[in-house]
Order: C-alpha cells, then structure tokens, then sequence
C-alpha cells in the first residue's frame, strides 16, 4: 500500500499545534491537550461540511468511531476544509470526536500539504508512535466499518480473505445473520426468524425507495411475488435508504421481509455482492449459493415462469422467447390485453390491427435527449420521402419522457403515430428489444419480424435510400459507398485543421467537427485531436490533394 509518508514518524505534539496553541476542542468547546492522545491510533479526518461525499461518509465514520471509543486507545482529529466559521462549527456538531480549532488556518494548511490530500474525505491512520499506517481509512471504513480496527494492511487484508472464505463456504445463515440479529422483520413490525428460510429459494432485494426505477421494479417484483410464495420462495429487503423516513415508506407496500434499517449486515451485503446499482436482486438457491447475481431483468422480462431461475430454466426460458421472436407479429408487440391501439398527434386511437401488413419503424426517444431532437428533423424528412414511395410505412414513437406536456411537445412535431404517454407497453417494448440508449429505431417488416435494429445509423448514412433497411440493401448500399470511396484521397489537410492530415477512416460512430452530427461508416479523421469529417463536409479533392 503505497503511503507517501509511512517512513516518516510523525510527533502528534508538533503536527497538530502551532506557536500559541497546544490543544484540540471538542465540539462542546472544552479543549483538551495534544499531548493526551499521544501514544493512541490517530485518524486525521479531512473534509467539509460543502463536500457530499463528506457528508455521506461521516455517519458511517461516526459509527465506527463510538463503536471502537470504549477500548481507550483510538481517536480522531477533524481538520476542516470549510470556508467559515459558522459552516465548521454546525458541521463539527455532529462529530463526536476531536479538532484542530477552525482559527488556526495556518496549521490546517500545513496539516493538508503535509499528508498530501489532494481530495476530501481523506482519513490518514497513525500508529501510536506516529507512523502512518496508511491514507486509505476511507476506503477501509467504507467496506468494513470498525472491523477495519486497527486500519493495517494486514487487517483489513484478513478481512477480505475471510469473506472470500465465506463465499466458498455461504449459507443463507452466513449471509443473513452475519454479525446481526438472528431475525428479520415484516412492515407490520413482526419478527421472522432466519431459520424459517432455510431450504428456500430467496432474494435479496437491494433497493432505495425514493429512486422511480425501485419504485416501478417493486410493483413488478409484488406480482411475482404473491405467484410464487407458496413455491417456498421469499424475498429479503436490502435497504440502501439513508433516511428512516423512506425506508418505512418504501416498505410497507412490500408484502416480504427486510433487515432492520442501517443493520450493519445491509452495508456488508453491498459489498459482498458487489452491488453497484438499484435495484438489484440476488437469488439464493435452497441451499444458500448464490444462484443470480442479479436477477431484475430476468424477473422483468419472465416473471414468475423464471422460477426457480436456476440456469437451466434459464436456458428454456430463452430458446422459448426465441421461438416467439420467430413466431413475433405486429399484433403480439405493442398489444396487450387492455391496450391494442396507437394516437395520432391529434389524439385519435388507432388501433394496431390497421397497421398489420404495414413496414413499421419502432422510434425510442424522448425531449429532453439532444441526440433525439438533433435526429428529429432528419427521421422526419425521411418519413416524408419514404411516404411518397410506400403508403405502407408508418413511424410508432415509444417516449422516455418524464411529464406529459414533454411528451406533447415533441410528439406535436412528428407526422407519425405513438403510444400514448407513460403507457405500459413502453417497458415492455424497451426489454424485448434491449433499449439502453435514445434515440433507437427499429424496423419491423409487414409479417411482424424484426428487420433491422440499427436504422437511426443507417439513415444518418445512407437517408432514405436505406428503406425497407433488410440485410440485402443495406449491404448494396454499403458496396456502393465502398466503391465511391476508391475515388476518395486516403489523406489530406483540411484548412480549419491544418496540423496533421485526416486519414480515410471506417468508423462505427463518430461526431463530425463540422456539422456536429453524428457520423457512421467513412470519415476524414485525425486520430491526434479526434478530429473527424463526414465526406461531404470534407474539403473537395483537389483541395485536399
């Protein structure tokens, strides 16, 4: 572990003081000299009150800290990055521990070039002689709390070799009661003991109540659910809450069982499986391995027939959903048993059966997207063109807007059809086809199947010409600007970007520097500045040449 100053010893009398001051205060405004913790492991805690990452990070610090108080040999020194008086003494309220006086601006700086903190928070451990341990007190409280105790790299490198045990060794009882009460609680505050999940199938539901995407999540989650839970299938809420407030909200539609709010098990999870994103949900097999690591998108797109998502059914599960892929119709895709039609811009129903037999592009985006509104003007001339020559082509707009007057706004610019506002289909739509970024359009041929998923690309390069956008027009099409590229310079010199030569380059996506759109296939690039031109932004031949 790498530690700028772990060779030099560090005498806590003359690092912390100044001239005219030997003592630290407590938040009360008692003083209490430097000299009385001398000789214990110090933690020189650098942040502010201004810092969200600080002000995350100090509660956790602060359960630490009153957990490792009573052994007598461990304290911290609160040095202040903040810019008055006022904001350090409401701050340092909530700190249990001590500081070096706000006035005395001089020793913080010194403090702060000394240990080299270049970001904050920033916990450097010292020994008791005054040696750094290390500068990663952070890092190590974040993982493992007060366990962490005495903040050595041998410590805390024991502790990440018992979990990796434990992982070999798991069991829902080594997951759940980890130094945590041997039960868990319903949100009609009854307690369930751990013991009458043995030999389930449970998951562990990571989530945080005021985030929309846990929100619509858990409605889907309930319904699987209520189907499942004579399976001997539960559910374990893991909250990443940070209120009590919305933890208690958050639960009381959920008909399963929780850990208790901030149990300290909840953090320990959240690194064990690595959890990065809500929701997230991990399913534990009936004899406590780990069976998904998270298993969202499975439950979304399955619901309860993915049980008991083991991969085997996974397995069957997919090469079902490819034969209705291959059996896919219009009418089975933006259809659902109280929802068979599409709007016009003028608010008239359409419903989906009048448009069997049409080619249809699928178009995710939304308003407040710049690529979908830079997009707009061109899909829009292309739907115009391609209307002149086929009658049997229409555009659906899936929205990802947040509000319906967004929604209104752009579709009130579109000469297509769309699903209306917040409508249920939009998730469903978004699964099959894998939607993780707007804008997406997809073509869908007369007979219902999937043709082609990457149409924005192929319009943005090709235009209109690229309808009905199947395998063997695309592929013509690319021959033919293949073929027009072998008249092209393979290098040249544009005059806006004189100092190096753009190279003919095959490119997936690229901004052209010009226009400021987006780019696919051929361009003029300069892979020293990321410089790059769509051809007919480029100079003209002769001029390059």
């Amino acid at each position: 572990m790498a530690v700028d100053q772990e060779s030099f010893t560090h005498d806590l009398t003359v690092v912390l003081s100044s001239i005219e001051r030997d003592i630290l205060i407590c938040r009360n405004g008692e003083q209490v000299k430097i000299s009385s913790i001398t000789g214990k492991i110090v933690g020189l805690y650098f942040c502010s009150s201004w810092c969200g990452p600080c002000r995350q990070f100090t509660p956790k610090l602060v359960e630490a800290y009153e957990d490792l108080y009573p052994k007598g040999d461990f304290e911290i020194v609160f040095i202040s990055s903040d810019k008055d008086d006022e904001s350090f003494n409401e701050y340092f309220a909530k700190m249990p521990w001590l500081a070096v006086p706000f006035s005395d601006a001089e020793a913080r700086k010194n403090l702060k070039q000394l240990f080299k903190v270049r970001a904050i928070p920033h916990l450097v451990i010292l020994d008791g002689t005054g040696n750094v341990l290390g500068n990663e007190g952070v890092k190590f409280i974040k993982y493992f709390g007060a366990e962490a105790y005495p903040f050595t790299s041998e410590r805390v490198n024991y502790l990440r070799l018992e979990e990796e045990k434990a992982k070999e060794n798991q069991s829902l009882s080594s997951l759940l009661v980890y130094g945590s009460p041997d039960f868990l609680i319903s949100n009609d505050g009854s307690k369930i003991s751990v013991s009458e999940l043995e030999g389930k199938t449970v998951g562990l539901y990571f989530a945080m109540s005021s985030y929309k995407g846990c929100k619509n999540f858990t409605l889907k989650l309930v319904e699987v659910y209520e189907k499942l839970k004579q399976k001997n299938f539960e559910i374990v809420l893991i909250s990443v809450d940070e209120k009590y407030e919305n933890f208690k909200e958050g639960f009381v539609p959920m008909p399963w069982l929780a850990l208790s709010f901030k149990d300290k098990n909840c953090e320990r999870l959240v690194r064990y499986f690595e959890h990065k994103l809500v929701p997230q949900l991990v399913v534990i097999s009936p004899d406590g391995k780990t069976l998904q690591q998270n298993a969202v998108k499975i439950v979304e797109e399955y619901g309860d027939e993915a049980f008991p998502f083991t991969q085997e059914k996974l397995v069957a599960m997919a090469n079902l959903e490819k034969k209705k892929l291959e059996a896919q119709t219009l009418d089975s895709i933006p259809v659902t048993a109280d929802r068979d039609f599409v709007i016009s811009n003028g608010g008239l129903k359409v419903p989906v059966c009048k448009l069997v037999g049409n080619n249809i592009l699928l178009y995710f985006a939304a308003s407040w997207s710049l690529p979908s509104r830079e997009f707009l003007p061109k899909l829009v001339t292309a739907y115009q063109e391609i209307k002149k020559k086929d009658k049997m082509f229409e555009v659906i707009f899936i929205s990802s807007d947040q509000d319906e007057p967004s929604f209104n706004n752009i579709f009130s610019s579109m000469p297509w059809l769309a699903l209306p506002f917040d409508d249920e289909r939009k998730a469903f739509l978004s699964r099959r086809f894998n939607i993780v970024g707007i804008p997406i359009a997809i073509a869908i041929s007369p007979s219902g199947s999937t043709v082609n998923t990457q149409v924005r690309q192929l319009l943005e390069t090709h235009g209109e010409r690229a309808y009905p956008f199947t395998e063997e027009l695309i592929k013509n099409l690319q021959q033919q600007l293949d073929k027009n590229t072998m008249g092209w310079p393979k290098k040249g010199r544009d005059e806006i970007h004189n100092e190096h030569e753009l190279a003919l380059l095959h490119q997936q996506v690229y901004l052209c520097s010009r226009c400021k759109q987006m780019g696919y296939g051929w361009s003029f690039f300069c892979k020293h500045c990321n410089y790059g031109l769509h051809p007919k932004c480029a100079p003209k031949q002769d001029e390059m040449n």
